[in-house]
């Protein structure tokens, strides 16, 4: 899957590597730079942090697919992030998940046509006693029903 956005300014993104080389290990500050600065990390930054690097866009990707914060496309306005660990699976998450995702008309990872929401999938909050968790926008909410998640994102 490539990504369908219009090409990034290859100059901005080289001076993002560029901040972040002297560093060692400068893989991940990088990624969250550039991810901070475009909303994701595109895949036309890929060749520019590989040669960067010295590393094979293979061995990139395998970074990028590893963690999961990192998106090839930018998020929404607001990002849902429901707990699917077992704590929260056994007091209900699967059903909360089905729901909110029905309700949304999303798939995991997919965002709304208006970019307003973005849905993922989480493996644990920290809210174990209080599950089933979500996060909105970076803010846990914990024993939550999908009516009330879809509620708030929607203002």
């Amino acid at each position: 899957m490539s990504s369908t956005a219009a090409p990034h300014d290859p100059a901005g993104i080289a001076s993002i590597i560029t901040q972040y080389l002297h560093l060692e290990g400068p893989l991940l500050p990088m990624l969250h730079g550039i991810q901070e600065a475009y909303g994701c990390v595109p895949d036309d930054a890929r060749p520019l942090i590989a040669d960067a690097l010295n590393i094979t866009e293979a061995e990139l990707h395998g970074v990028i697919s590893f963690y999961h914060d990192f998106r090839r496309e930018p998020a929404g306005h607001h990002v849902l992030k429901i707990c699917r660990a077992e704590a929260c699976q056994a007091v209900g998450a699967n059903a909360l998940s089905d729901k909110v995702l029905s309700m949304l008309g999303l798939d995991w990872h997919g965002t709304s046509a208006d970019g307003r929401i973005t849905v993922e999938p989480v493996y644990c909050l920290g809210l174990c006693a209080c599950g089933p968790a979500a996060m909105v926008d970076g803010q846990v909410r914990g024993r939550v029903t999908a009516e009330a998640l879809v509620q708030e994102l929607a203002q």
